[in-house]
């Protein structure tokens, strides 16, 4: 069955690309977020070239488990919190939730103290007050707008990221070298390239972004009342099974491709003029420069705060999914305030309690590097616990994996295991 539902999956059934987007291409772009642009900055100014392999191993893998997390909330009309609960004790249910809040909260405060310190940048004045204006925009947004309505107008401000890849074409880029390094793994064992993996991995193979697209696919099977969870449809199972994985593939494709360009263009830049530490968002957004010139700030800054504003609510939101659902609470961003009060005192709660961490001495792209480190950590246990839920009859049915993305998904699994041990193994030596 699995067999014949991939080959089904290969044909469009009709239907036009651009109707197949939806959760992935949303959860492609919030992945890179102000997190992700200093990570790969950071990465690209720390190890030049050295790190491009990691974009291009991390595709298909990213692709192929965020596939899985889609087809969770696609087969069981429940997210991953939901089918924790009905299988698994409820301590490991609380233990991954709890590993998810704390993860996304510590993103949510680096992301927001990232989109302060890129208002700062063009305006001057207190970063402080700026994180406290995008967190609370941010989470009157969350609560009073449906999500689907604003997160289309600014995925708009994240096409400035698309100057990094114009940057590349104007600097002085030994091409050779980068392609090399691309395809080529070169590896040390040392603690600063290790947790550098582990912060790339980490923020391109994150935990919330599986909450996030589950969840999302149990949206959108309330938002059609045809729509029904395929262990109870299994006709709707070939075209929904074709829409997720172009929707997956080309969000998760576009999010790669845009990294990759981050990490090369600061490789080019910053690395090459021996700025190997990023230490503040002036420093991060001088790679820039020599495309940009006096609008490479505005550029920067409109891509970290855009993506800030789209990735909050998915970090937020995926936390509220999380907790919502393993508490039993009403879940849902098209959902009415008063109808969901519990889902959304989470999200605000993980918007203050992350807004409250700027008011610590932590420094903002130092934070936001920690913060992608955590979340590689994080994902190891939530991805074992998916591929397990998906290799089940009990809790597919008669859609479990396929041999294909059981590969994919359990090789993504081990290259995040073993990135965690090389990072502890190690540690303080």
């Amino acid at each position: 069955m699995a067999q014949q539902l991939d080959a089904q999956e290969s044909k469009p059934q009709e239907r036009n690309i651009l109707k197949a987007l939806g959760p992935g291409l949303v959860t492609g772009a919030s992945d890179d977020d102000p997190s992700g642009i200093a990570t790969y900055s950071q990465a690209g100014a720390a190890l030049g070239y050295g790190l491009l392999w990691t974009l291009l191993f991390t595709y298909p893998l990213m692709g192929a488990i965020q596939e899985v997390a889609a087809r969770i909330g696609r087969v069981t009309g429940r997210g991953i919190a939901g089918n924790l609960r009905r299988f698994y004790p409820p301590w490991l249910l609380y233990l991954v939730v709890g590993l998810l809040l704390v993860a996304n909260i510590i993103n949510i405060g680096a992301d927001l103290g990232a989109m302060g310190a890129a208002a700062k940048l063009l305006l001057g004045g207190p970063a402080l007050l700026y994180t406290a204006v995008f967190a609370f925009v941010s989470l009157t947004l969350e609560v009073f707008v449906p999500y689907h309505r604003y997160a289309g107008l600014l995925k708009w401000l994240t096409l400035a990221l698309f100057i990094y890849v114009v940057a590349a074409f104007t600097v002085q880029v030994p091409w050779g070298e980068a392609l090399k390094n691309t395809v080529v793994p070169s590896l040390r064992w040392d603690p600063g390239y290790l947790a550098m993996i582990v912060a790339v991995l980490g923020t391109t193979i994150s935990p919330y972004l599986f909450f996030w697209q589950a969840s999302t696919e149990v949206e959108e099977l309330r938002q059609e009342p045809a729509d029904q969870p395929l262990k109870h449809a299994p006709e709707q199972a070939p075209a929904q099974f074709w829409r997720i994985k172009a929707d997956t593939y080309l969000g998760m494709g576009v999010s790669n491709l845009i990294a990759w360009f981050i990490m090369l263009t600061t490789a080019a830049t910053l690395h090459a003029a021996g700025k190997t530490e990023i230490r503040s968002a002036a420093e991060a957004a001088a790679a820039l420069e020599p495309v940009a010139g006096p609008f490479a700030k505005f550029l920067f800054a409109a891509g970290v705060i855009g993506t800030g504003l789209l990735a909050v609510p998915v970090l937020a939101g995926s936390a509220a999914y999380g907790l919502g659902e393993a508490l039993r609470w009403p879940t849902g961003l098209e959902r009415k305030p008063l109808k969901a009060r519990g889902f959304y005192g989470i999200i605000a709660l993980a918007t203050l309690v992350g807004l409250a961490i700027n008011f610590t001495p932590i420094n903002p792209i130092h934070a936001l590097i920690w913060a992608a480190v955590i979340n590689g950590l994080v994902a190891v246990p939530v991805m074992v616990l998916m591929m397990l839920l998906t290799s089940s009859p009990k809790v597919m049915g008669e859609f479990t994996l396929s041999p294909r993305l059981k590969i994919l998904g359990w090789l993504a699994t081990l290259a995040m295991v073993l990135a965690a041990i090389g990072l502890f193994s190690t540690w303080g030596k």
